[in-house]
């Protein structure tokens, strides 16, 4: 399968948020009340939100044939080299087909000086831990997290760089 990876742009934020829902439903469906999912995807990604996080953070978008499949969402680097990946989706069709790896890697590539990448993983998000754990992360620490009212058991996990 061909495949771009770039820094996302204005104008893919419609296309990304679309990536975010369908992304978010899938997975947590089961784990996260819909209700639930539905008020954070309102707020985490509602257009000003995409705007800031255009402005303030770093964001690599997949093609396919065009079409955006996949986004990743990287802080900035901080003083002590470290990032927080809090966002690397696909949708699900397009999953386990190296978009997700390619978007960690090119992020990684284009980013200011990582030493460590750090993600919170649900514990129920089976494939999200595969994924992190074949591309070298490694369990940090486990916590609960009251997420609106519904505790998540949390992963977080590292990528030394």
């Amino acid at each position: 399968m061909s495949f771009i990876i770039r820094k996302m742009e204005k104008r893919d934020i419609q296309h990304v948020q679309q990536v975010a829902k369908t992304s978010w439903n899938h997975t947590y469906e089961g784990i996260i009340p819909l209700d639930i999912q539905e008020g954070f995807l309102k707020y985490a990604y509602n257009d000003e939100m995409m705007q800031r996080r255009l402005e303030g953070s770093h964001l690599f978008v997949s093609e396919v044939d065009k079409g955006i499949v996949g986004f990743a969402n990287f802080s900035t680097v901080n003083e002590d080299g470290e990032v927080e990946l809090s966002a690397i989706y696909l949708y699900p069709e397009y999953q386990g087909k190296g978009i997700g790896t390619s978007l960690l890697q090119e992020a990684i590539k284009n980013l200011e000086g990582p030493k460590k990448v750090f993600v919170n993983v649900e514990k129920e998000n089976k494939i999200g831990i595969a994924f992190y754990k074949s591309k070298g992360f490694k369990v940090v620490t486990e916590f609960d997290d009251n997420f609106d009212g519904h505790i998540l058991k949390t992963v977080r996990m590292v990528l030394e760089v």
